[in-house]
C-alpha cells in the first residue's frame, strides 16, 4: 500500500518543540490507521521557487509553527494550493496565521493583508499582536463544527507558543467570505478556523501536536491523517509499520 505523504511546510529546526512533536504525532496517527505515513519537510523557500514540483506528490499539507518563515510567499502558495485543490490541510500556530492571510488576500479581497510580526507598519494587519503571549489554556469548541466532531467535547485544554492571532477587526469580512471560526478562548478570542466547503481545511492557533511528546495521540492530527488517507480510512487498534523518519514513538 502506498505511503501517505504529508508535506510539512515550514523551515525545519530541531530546536523547535513543535518540529520535534509533529513527526511523533503523525507516527501515532499512522499506528492507529495501520498505514505508513511519510512526513516530508519542505522549506518555504523551496515552495516559493517551485510550488508545483515541491508539493506534487503530497497527499496533504501541514503548514507548521515557527514563523516568520524564510518565505512568506512560499507558505502562502502552499496554503493556496491546498485550499483551491481540495488537498487536506492543517495549519497550527504560524500555519493558522498564514492561512488567514492567504484567505484574506485571495478570497476576501484584502490584497495587502499582512502580519504584524513581519510588517508592523502594514495597513491591513489581519494578524496582530495578542495582549499576552499564550502558553496553555481552555478552548471552547463550537457545536456543529468539524473540530467539535473530531474532539467529541465542547471544551478542550491545549498548549500554545504564540504571541499573534486574528485581528478582531477583520473577523466579519472573513466570515462573510466563507471562513468559519470554530474555537475560542474564555474571553472570546478566536483560536481555530475551518472552511466548511473544503474536504479538510483546519487551522488552530494552539499546537495539538505537542500532546505527542506526552505520549498522547492528538485527535486533530489523527483526523488529518485519515483525510489524507482518503475515503474509507478508519482507525484500528493493531500496531503497524511506520516510516523510520518518525523516530521513537
Amino acid at each position: 500500500m502506498q505511503p501517505i505523504f504529508i508535506g510539512l511546510v515550514g523551515d525545519h529546526d530541531p530546536e523547535v518543540t513543535a518540529h520535534r512533536a509533529i513527526p511523533k504525532a503523525l507516527g501515532r496517527a499512522a499506528l492507529s490507521l495501520g498505514r505508513t505515513v511519510d512526513p516530508v519537510w519542505i522549506g518555504t523557500d523551496e515552495v516559493a521557487a517551485d510550488p508545483d514540483g515541491s508539493l506534487a506528490s503530497m497527499h496533504a499539507i501541514w503548514c507548521v509553527p515557527a514563523s516568520p518563515y524564510r518565505s512568506m510567499e512560499g507558505a502562502l502558495a502552499a496554503i493556496r494550493r491546498a485550499r483551491e485543490r481540495g488537498i487536506p490541510f492543517l495549519g497550527t500556530c504560524g500555519g493558522f496565521q498564514h492561512a488567514l492571510i492567504e484567505f484574506a488576500r485571495n478570497v476576501a479581497g484584502l490584497e495587502d493583508a499582512d502580519h504584524a510580526e513581519t510588517s508592523p507598519d502594514g495597513g491591513t494587519l489581519v494578524i496582530s499582536g495578542l495582549a499576552c503571549s499564550l502558553r496553555a489554556g481552555r478552548v471552547r469548541v463550537e457545536e456543529g463544527s468539524m473540530l467539535r466532531e473530531i474532539y467529541g467535547v465542547g471544551e478542550i485544554a491545549e498548549e500554545y507558543q504564540c504571541s499573534y492571532g486574528l485581528n478582531p477587526a477583520f473577523r466579519a469580512v472573513l466570515e462573510e467570505h466563507g471562513m468559519r471560526f470554530t474555537a475560542f478562548d474564555p474571553d472570546g478570542g478566536v483560536r481555530a478556523m475551518e472552511l466548511p466547503d473544503h474536504p479538510f481545511f483546519v487551522g488552530t492557533l494552539f499546537q495539538p501536536e505537542r500532546a505527542a511528546l506526552r505520549n498522547v495521540s492528538p485527535p486533530l492530527v489523527a483526523a488529518f491523517v485519515r483525510a489524507a488517507a482518503g475515503p474509507g480510512a478508519a482507525a484500528r487498534e493493531e500496531p503497524a509499520m511506520i516510516a523510520s523518519a518518525f523516530g521513537e514513538i
